[in-house]
């Protein structure tokens, strides 16, 4: 499926908008969400433009989902969250707003609210020691 030009998540992976990159590789893509639900709170993303679980290739679904455990695994190690929370929607009505397949990884602690997003930006400073942090955890 060709890319939209609108796909903000395309153009992220293209380098044309900055983003705080945790990993990457030549199918995907981690960066941290700029209004995250916790601290620590990425999303991976295929490079190739799929709207949403329904329209992503297999194969793709599988390397996606090879980097979601990876970069889990990274962040237990680097963030020692209680828990992780993956999320993944499909529509607008599960509540997916970048219509582009991604999934979130959130880490959680005992009592913290359980939400898919924050309410206000991060500051881009803890964003990128946060990202630091998981690529270090990445390369042990």
């Amino acid at each position: 499926m060709p890319e939209p030009t609108h796909c903000i998540f395309c153009k992220i992976a293209r380098g044309t908008i900055p983003a705080i990159k945790v990993h990457e590789d030549g199918a995907t893509l981690t960066f941290m969400d700029i209004q995250p639900a916790s601290p620590g709170h990425a999303l991976v993303i295929p490079r190739t433009h799929a709207a949403n679980l329904f329209e992503i290739a297999e194969d793709e679904l599988s390397v996606v989902a090879r980097t979601v455990q990876r970069i889990a695994r990274a962040m237990r190690k680097a963030l020692a969250p209680d828990g992780i929370r993956i999320v993944q929607t499909n529509g607008a009505a599960a509540g997916q707003s970048v219509f582009h397949y991604h999934v979130h990884l959130i880490p959680m602690q005992d009592g913290q609210r359980i939400g898919a997003h924050g309410r206000a930006p991060a500051d881009p400073e803890q964003l990128e020691t946060l990202a630091m942090k998981v690529r270090e955890a990445l390369e042990d």
